[in-house]
């Protein structure tokens, strides 16, 4: 190091010299320097040039020429490596360059933004930091009317420093749209494609700056045509793909209909084109991704998209070649590639989970594409969190087909890969895996029996403990699903795995989708008379302090509902019933919803009485004689009259 320093270290001598006009000429020298030379850079950062620079910078007693030579030079630093950007940070660099825009000087403001945004673009610089001092953010808004330079770097630092909805918000209301829109019909390339990129993240997710967006006109032209002008096909890639992202942001939030035209035949075809084999890698990556989110939730952009160009086809080749023959014209681009080729996987498996969202008929083109099943499975096991992530959305948006949970499932035995990813593994996966459960969980799955023997209940049951909402209504709906029609010795390890402490604390979650679904788990525990009386003699008690507590309380209709069915069903035992005639408190609820006003309850009601009086069925004439006694005949004979025929029937 000494002898690699020394060699640099006059350079850094010659700042402190007592000549201005030798330390002018020291910097300049300096910035000749360091062009494009790494390691110049780095011996310079060791020997202390920054704090002597950033002290330059901001001497009013330095000339301007020699102030914007240092903001060069700490801006060439600047481009060096990730550890540079680092040194810079930590000798607070940001504050004194946005210092330096307060400068009357536009040729020392571009230089301190020009360095700026080098020093944000770094993923090592956090966004923040232009968030802290509130005037900043106006005073660079009041320099983007100054010039093409400033416009330029303005955009790139706003759209590299809006991260999420605050940032957005706060750019929103310093006035970026009205400020930024008419940038977008620019003479300078740079500052239109700097300008649509500020669009892009503003609008990303946020349904205010959406249909602000909208409304927005420049030169007599709404955004949104100056938006489609810029997609099409003589328009360079990087403009093309950002326009696109900008109308599909606006698409999602609801300020662009999915059946315009300029989604249907300008957007849509645009993104897939996007995904050819011709494009580079991170083109098809961002093509795939924000085509897979433009028709997430539309199930007729769904049908567009996979009839056009031989899409689903098409996205086989991510999982091929990263590069297109053509593309690999250097080794380098090659190497870049490999490296990233899970990116590729992923953003394929986004696409087709959102393809076969909703149709049938597109989820088995998807299946029956080569070797979908085994890419899949593969997918669940990468090492790449976002290619799990992804493969297990794929997974899900597939398991909604009956067909292929009967077929294509059973012969890849998805669930065991599934089971794995199941263990230990980050929340947000784990919600789209046990919701995939969920499916492979349903009565008519053959994947049901298989997963059962390895250790599934256990699993779900400890779900259902979750702090995460979605988890819990997942644990609980696939135990619901597991005990639809199941054997007696699958229903006990259920209720052994739950406990009754859990499935009181079920029953009282303050979620309504929790408890419809432990009902509805209840629901399905309590079928068939052998496992009724066998689950009402272990936890019959339980089962209706539970009932009673819920019958009490403040729900709604559908919840109460399903509540007296599980009753009627207790009702269907044959030693269970004693359990209801017996508890005084539980046949006056019952009487009570006969003569609600809502007609649902009062039939549930009334399935709960036929249940307890079949004439056939031992000591029916007991169970009559006590209801006639309770007025319950009364109240048949007044719902005998009602004007809803169901009731009447009933």
């Amino acid at each position: 190091l000494q002898e690699v320093t020394a060699s640099s270290r006059h350079y850094v001598d010659r700042l402190f010299d007592l000549d201005p006009q030798k330390v002018l000429q020291g910097v300049i020298d300096m910035k000749n320097a360091v062009i494009g030379n790494n390691k110049q850079k780095a011996n310079l950062i060791v020997l202390g040039a920054v704090p002597r620079l950033l002290y330059l910078l901001q001497q009013e007693t330095s000339s301007t020429e020699l102030r914007t030579e240092c903001a060069v030079v700490l801006g060439s630093l600047a481009m060096g490596t990730e550890n540079n950007v680092k040194s810079l940070l930590d000798c607070h660099i940001i504050p004194a360059l946005l210092q330096g825009l307060l400068s009357p000087d536009l040729k020392f403001i571009e230089a301190c933004l020009r360095c700026l945004r080098t020093i944000f673009i770094s993923p090592v610089t956090p966004e923040d930091l232009l968030y802290t001092d509130a005037t900043v953010i106006s005073h660079l808004m009041t320099l983007l009317s100054r010039s093409r330079y400033t416009q330029e770097y303005i955009c790139q630092i706003f759209s590299h420093c809006c991260k999420g909805p605050d940032h957005q918000t706060i750019l929103f209301n310093h006035g970026a749209v009205q400020n930024i829109a008419h940038l977008l019909v620019s003479t300078s390339y740079k500052v239109r494609m700097q300008a649509l990129k500020c669009f892009s993240v503003l609008a990303f997710e946020n349904p205010q700056v959406s249909m602000t967006l909208v409304n927005v006109s420049v030169d007599g032209e709404l955004l949104p045509q100056i938006f489609v002008k810029m997609l099409q096909r003589d328009k360079p890639i990087e403009m093309q793909l950002t326009s696109a992202k900008c109308l599909t942001s606006m698409c999602r939030a609801g300020a662009i209909r999915t059946d315009d035209s300029c989604i249907v035949l300008k957007t849509l075809p645009c993104l897939v084109r996007m995904c050819s084999k011709e494009r580079l890698l991170e083109e098809r990556v961002e093509g795939a991704e924000t085509l897979a989110y433009l028709i997430e939730t539309d199930v007729e952009l769904q049908r567009i998209a996979s009839i056009t160009d031989h899409l689903i086809v098409m996205l086989a080749d991510y999982f091929k070649y990263p590069s297109s023959v053509s593309a690999i014209t250097d080794i380098k681009r090659l190497d870049h590639d490999l490296k990233h080729a899970h990116e590729l996987r992923q953003a394929a498996f986004k696409l087709y989970a959102s393809l076969g969202a909703n149709d049938e008929d597109i989820r088995k083109k998807i299946i029956e594409t080569e070797n979908m099943m085994d890419r899949i499975v593969n997918g669940l096991s990468e090492s790449s969190i976002k290619v799990r992530l992804a493969a297990v959305r794929c997974l899900h948006s597939l398991s909604r087909s009956v067909q292929q949970l009967r077929t294509s499932f059973q012969d890849h035995a998805v669930w065991k890969p599934l089971m794995k990813v199941l263990q230990n593994a980050p929340n947000e996966i784990l919600v789209v895996a046990s919701s995939t459960l969920c499916n492979l969980l349903l009565e008519f799955s053959p994947s049901k029996e298989p997963i059962l023997e390895s250790g599934a209940i256990e699993l779900l049951c400890s779900l259902t403990q979750s702090e995460n909402l979605a988890l819990r209504v997942n644990g609980i709906w696939a135990l619901m699903n597991m005990a639809f029609q199941a054997e007696q010795k699958i229903k006990s390890d259920i209720l052994r795995g739950l406990s009754t402490e859990q499935l009181f604390q079920l029953l009282s979650d303050s979620d309504v989708n929790v408890l419809m679904k432990t009902l509805g788990l209840l629901r399905n525990l309590l079928s068939t008379r052998p496992h009724i009386d066998h689950i009402m003699s272990t936890h019959g008690k339980q089962i209706m302090q539970a009932v009673t507590l819920i019958l009490e309380g403040e729900h709604n209709i559908e919840v109460k509902e399903q509540t007296l069915c599980i009753l009627a069903n207790i009702a269907d035992g044959t030693t269970a019933k004693e359990l209801i005639m017996t508890n005084d408190d539980i046949l006056q609820k019952i009487k009570y919803y006969m003569s609600h006003s809502n007609a649902k309850l009062q039939l549930a009601a009334m399935f709960c009485i036929s249940n307890l009086i079949w004439n056939e069925e031992e000591g029916s004439q007991e169970r009559q004689d006590k209801l006639r006694d309770m007025g319950i005949v009364d109240i048949l004979h007044k719902l005998s009259q009602s004007s809803d025929p169901n009731l009447c029937d009933k």
